[in-house]
């Protein structure tokens, strides 16, 4: 691939070029992948019906996310197909890459939809994602209550994640912006050649997907997609700010999990910046093997990697001077916010004021920074969920988006 296709593609036109080009599609082959264009292929995984869609709704949720929530009953059965596409990492000069997301339809035959790209929060699995919904509880709320309810709904997996070989790029922003965007255009792609029109955009995400979800949107805006609104649930906006609060900060009710989050950034910034030895330099001698094995989602015991953020990391992170000047501290710093651009689409932030890893204070940050504008940009709004834990916010949020999407149609 030249340079000047790696240009075009990274700005998502290569993919926009052959999704108007009007690709034929071709036979589908004996494992029943769909053919589009040279760079996205679709297959059926599954059709869900209705009753499907309202036990998750029903059962499966509240004994997930641990609250009880109304949410409305899906209508309509669902079909579900893996789309694999084309992209490529900003990060390493445009270096090609295959990913992969989750398209649902509705099956009502209909030929319009909304449509919602759901960005999808921190996970364990290679396949806990979209494209595998049935590993994926938070995909499978999106699906019943929006799919369920005629809504188109995608979902990217990330670089890394669903069927691919390359390692994670966990809040590496750029990466999420171009897997996301060319998501939306392959998605897109496979909906005209279905004759499915999609008039309207909303995106949505919880927790890391909250970040995306922003991050997502300051691309869209950028390239001059329209987008309807954005909501998100429990977002880290800032990824600086997040970490510093773990480490300079600590609260009380801090989930036994953050050390995952340390992990997962030094590996995937050491990758995709390009910084050898950087996950090294933060990560404790004696946890470095197993903590790379929990990177690479190679076999490790979980129970052996420390809640204690002081047996895991380093002591000079903890003193926020060297922290910051640090050269994991200093990506952070630069590379993950998302929030500081003039929002111009209508955006609702969800936050729990129980949330055991992103603050009311972080939760609002989108609003408060956008409203301290000179005279305010009143685009951004925060609002709470009262006293909910982390996956209760998300559970929570979800209708309340859906009822503020539908307005807007």
């Amino acid at each position: 691939m030249s340079w000047v296709v790696r240009r075009l593609a990274a700005a998502g036109v290569l993919l926009a070029i052959i999704a108007l080009a009007g690709f034929p599609a071709r036979a589908a082959s004996p494992e029943g992948v769909m053919q589009l264009s040279p760079t996205v292929s679709y297959e059926l995984i599954g059709r869900w019906d209705a009753d499907q869609l309202n036990a998750i709704l029903t059962s499966k949720t509240p004994a997930f996310f641990g609250v009880s929530v109304t949410y409305t009953p899906a209508r309509n059965a669902v079909r579900l197909y893996r789309v694999t596409y084309g992209s490529v990492v900003p990060e390493q000069g445009n270096r090609p890459i295959i990913a992969t997301g989750l398209l649902a339809i509705p099956d009502t035959g209909a030929l319009s939809f909304p449509l919602l790209s759901y960005q999808h929060g921190t996970v364990y699995g290679k396949k806990q994602v979209p494209s595998f919904p049935d590993q994926s509880p938070e995909t499978q709320i999106a699906l019943a209550q929006f799919a369920g309810q005629g809504y188109v709904v995608i979902g990217a997996d990330y670089f890394g994640m669903g069927e691919t070989s390359e390692p994670e790029g966990y809040l590496v922003k750029a990466s999420h912006q171009q897997a996301t965007y060319d998501m939306l255009i392959a998605s897109r792609a496979v909906l005209a050649q279905m004759k499915i029109a999609t008039p309207k955009l909303f995106l949505g995400g919880w927790s890391q997907g909250g970040f995306v979800t922003m991050a997502m949107l300051e691309k869209l805006e950028e390239t001059g997609v329209s987008v309807d609104g954005a909501a998100t649930a429990s977002g880290p906006f800032d990824g600086y700010m997040t970490m510093s609060g773990f480490l300079d900060f600590p609260r009380p009710n801090d989930a036994d999990w953050i050390s995952t989050l340390f992990i997962l950034t030094a590996f995937s910034f050491e990758n995709y910046y390009g910084v050898p030895g950087l996950a090294r330099s933060l990560i404790n001698d004696e946890y470095y093997e197993l903590c790379r094995k929990a990177y690479a989602r190679e076999p490790y015991d979980a129970a052996l990697i420390p809640t204690d953020l002081r047996t895991l990391i380093r002591a000079e992170y903890f003193d926020a001077r060297f922290f910051r000047a640090s050269a994991y501290g200093r990506i952070l710093l630069n590379q993950t916010q998302a929030y500081r651009w003039i929002i111009r689409s209508p955006v609702r932030n969800y936050y729990g004021e129980a949330d055991e890893a992103i603050t009311p204070g972080l939760g609002q940050l989108a609003m408060t920074y956008q409203r301290a504008i000179g005279a305010g940009n009143m685009q951004v709004e925060a609002i709470s969920t009262g006293p909910t834990s982390h996956r209760g916010t998300y559970a929570t949020a979800v209708p309340l988006w859906k009822v503020w999407f539908d307005g807007k149609q």
